[in-house]
């Protein structure tokens, strides 16, 4: 048996299109994969708007699931799969993975946004793509869109890890997280793995991040 669907989730200014290549590498390996599309990604909705779309694409899978939360897209997961029976494990990519009553805002020590949107990082090719072949990286900038404001400012109020066994894939190379943030985050999780990757191994190296989340969802 090849074990529970995977559910994909995005970070910020991204869409469920940058998990195209790694979709593709799980279904090789025999593994049916998902991917969301989060409100807060074009349009001023708030974390807990995510977080009603991920526990919605939970429900529509018939049977067990691994949820896979890349940056941001680790913050609504937490508060999605507080109490999800369904969900055998969680995997934070390079992603925030907070307690409740934390925002980002607050746990980095920035002030909120004070607009609705937020438009997507000048030197995103620096900070998300810095290995990846240039031409996917410019194909993935063009696609990228404004954020929710509001999202880095809302506050959990649960964190599905706290009983749901959990894995941290730390991105070596990561510039948007830095590598000692997500190390002192991924001491929440049940287990630790590491790629030698940019912020973005989905794009730079999706085989392998394929071949981690697979063996991740067997435990």
């Amino acid at each position: 048996m090849p074990g529970p669907d995977i559910l994909l989730v995005h970070g910020a200014w991204h869409g469920s299109w940058c998990w195209e290549l790694v979709i593709e590498e799980l279904s090789r390996l025999g593994r049916t994969a998902h991917a969301v599309d989060l409100p807060t990604s074009g349009s001023p909705a708030g974390m807990g708007d995510d977080a009603e779309v991920i526990r919605q694409a939970i429900a529509a899978i018939d049977g067990p699931v691994a949820v896979v939360g890349h940056s941001y897209g680790g913050f609504p997961m937490s508060e999605a799969t507080a109490g999800a029976e369904s969900v055998t494990h969680l995997v934070y990519l390079a992603a925030w993975m907070f307690d409740a009553g934390v925002s980002i805002a607050g746990a980095v020590g920035i002030p909120p946004f004070e607009v609705d949107l937020v438009p997507p990082q000048p030197d995103a090719l620096a900070q998300f793509y810095g290995d990846v072949d240039p031409t996917v990286a410019e194909r993935a900038i063009a696609r990228l869109r404004p954020r929710s404001g509001s999202s880095g400012s809302d506050s959990l109020t649960a964190a599905g890890w706290r009983t749901i066994p959990s894995t941290y894939v730390v991105c070596d190379n990561g510039k948007a997280i830095p590598p000692a943030v997500q190390e002192e985050m991924a001491a929440r999780a049940s287990a630790v793995r590491h790629l030698p990757t940019s912020h973005s191994p989905f794009l730079s190296a999706p085989a392998d991040l394929a071949a981690v989340l697979d063996e991740v969802a067997k435990d």
